[in-house]
């Protein structure tokens, strides 16, 4: 690789860094604002139940009225600023992989929870998914092994072949559900297991599929299917020397036009 292409490498991933640290930042209040938020709404609770003891019967009986209203509205906020609070976590979760991913220098081979990884990328792509195509939405089902050791991979490029081939599960089952009679549920299933001395990723989509003559065509560079504008066929040009040539594994696609796609990775097993 010449010099001035890993200087852009560089540059992107202080770039990457330093957005992520920016975001960082103001999560944490989000996250620390809805703790207070709760605690105040708590607090209220307190001074209503003191308040109402001061009361006469007749005021005590009209309160008690309203008390079930009052109940509800509070139980809402609890559980909203609970929902503020727990996505907040998750986002700071992925940040924090981001930033540690970022920090491997190129080619560097690091120990790393392999299904941590994979969850995070592959919900990534899930939420730029939404962003993206407003309304819409998927189901995905996860089943991760437990029992994997530290894999020594390279995250900043095994985490890209993640989400290379996320976006393409996610676009396909998208791409179906426009032209699918209503009652369509788009389904994505990831699993991560042990395979004697291979460690097994597969990423599966209940979306359009591809007949035999395109999935021939799919890992050539620049080759897509998606309209203009929104791919540029580098995605699984680029995720497969990073699987067979990097990480020395496997990539293999399997489908059929109309039902699914799935892609499975394997690579040898850090012992």
């Amino acid at each position: 690789m010449q010099v001035s292409s890993l200087e852009k490498l560089s540059s992107l991933g202080m770039l990457r860094a330093g957005i992520a640290q920016e975001i960082h930042n103001p999560l944490n209040f989000v996250i620390n604002f809805s703790k207070l938020s709760a605690k105040l709404v708590e607090d209220l609770q307190d001074i209503v139940a003191e308040e109402q003891e001061l009361l006469t019967p007749e005021a005590k009986q009209r309160v008690a009225e309203l008390n079930e209203e009052l109940d509800e509205i509070v139980g809402d906020l609890h559980a909203n600023l609970q929902k503020i609070e727990e996505h907040g976590n998750r986002a700071i979760s992925i940040i924090r992989g981001i930033l540690l991913y970022s920090r491997g220098k190129e080619n560097e081979f690091i120990p790393t929870d392999l299904a941590k990884l994979v969850k995070e990328y592959v919900w990534l792509s899930y939420h730029s998914m939404r962003a993206n195509y407003k309304g819409f939405n998927l189901t995905i089902r996860e089943e991760y092994a437990t029992d994997l050791p530290l894999q020594r991979i390279v995250p900043q490029d095994f985490s890209r072949a993640v989400l290379n081939l996320m976006n393409n599960a996610c676009y396909a089952v998208y791409n179906k559900s426009k032209c699918s009679a209503v009652g369509f549920e788009p389904v994505i299933s990831v699993t991560l297991r042990r395979e004697e001395d291979q460690v097994c990723l597969q990423i599966e989509d209940n979306g359009t599929g591809m007949p035999a003559a395109i999935k021939e065509q799919i890992f050539i560079p620049f080759y897509t299917t998606k309209p203009a504008g929104e791919g540029t066929g580098l995605g699984l040009s680029i995720t497969r020397p990073i699987i067979e040539e990097k990480h020395k594994g496997t990539i293999q696609v399997d489908s059929e036009e109309g039902k699914f796609t799935r892609f499975t990775i394997r690579i040898p097993l850090t012992k």
